[in-house]
């Protein structure tokens, strides 16, 4: 693509990086008792990232077989994504001896939605930090600080939030809560890509908002995991 320089490219990368690790900061936090290992968390990002470049194609081919049909892109653009990050969480880290409190699950679907969060950012501002659109770039930050990043920390969240509330119930009662998390992750994901591409992105503060009251019943339910990990 013209204008894009080894400048830009990093510019974009630290515009991605800044927003999820300023996420993650205020989310671990939460478990600042017994913290996860930061080698464990940092290969968890990293794959988070990983994650994008295997979405994009999908992602590319679902628009072009649904290409007269938004709303059915949308939803399987949610699942693919909710899907594959809870997968590369199995993959990392369940069957981990460091996976032994509930408040643990939220902790590590948290990371990988935002490393995945992290690379989607830096796409996102790479064509307008090319332009030198500084302005426009800064407003796509901000913007998806705020909403985007958000988004996938608490959507993915919920599904680790959901696995630690049912950490102690039968086996089978796990596949219904997971099977609920996931649910819940995508119905949260496509309701906010609907809204913003909805009319240009008009409703996105109604939607930022609704994303903080989300937000904050996590918060909530992050305080009923640590009660549940004997942290309280």
């Amino acid at each position: 693509m013209e204008g894009i320089t080894l400048e830009t490219i990093g510019y974009a990368i630290l515009g991605g990086l800044i927003p999820s690790f300023l996420w993650l900061w205020f989310w671990l936090k939460e478990d600042k008792e017994k913290p996860e290992p930061k080698g464990l968390l940092a290969l968890t990002f990293i794959l988070g990232i990983v994650v994008v470049i295997i979405i994009l194609p999908l992602e590319k081919l679902v628009s072009g077989i649904f290409v007269n049909n938004n709303n059915i892109a949308i939803v399987i653009w949610a699942s693919l994504e909710e899907i594959i990050k809870y997968l590369a969480v199995v993959l990392i880290v369940f069957g981990s001896p460091h996976l032994d409190e509930p408040i643990d699950y939220p902790i590590y679907f948290i990371t990988v939605a935002l490393g995945f969060a992290a690379l989607e950012n830096a796409l996102f501002l790479l064509k307008p930090l090319s332009l030198n659109d500084s302005v426009v770039s800064l407003l796509n930050g901000n913007l998806r600080f705020l909403g985007a990043t958000l988004l996938h920390a608490i959507a993915s969240g919920f599904i680790g939030i959901v696995l630690g509330i049912s950490f102690y119930k039968k086996q089978y009662q796990k596949r219904f809560y997971l099977l609920g998390g996931l649910i819940g992750a995508i119905a949260l994901h496509s309701v906010f890509n609907f809204f913003i591409m909805k009319d240009g992105g008009e409703n996105f503060f109604i939607v930022f908002g609704f994303l903080w009251v989300i937000t904050i019943i996590n918060l909530l339910l992050f305080e009923k995991l640590r009660r549940m990990s004997g942290r309280i």
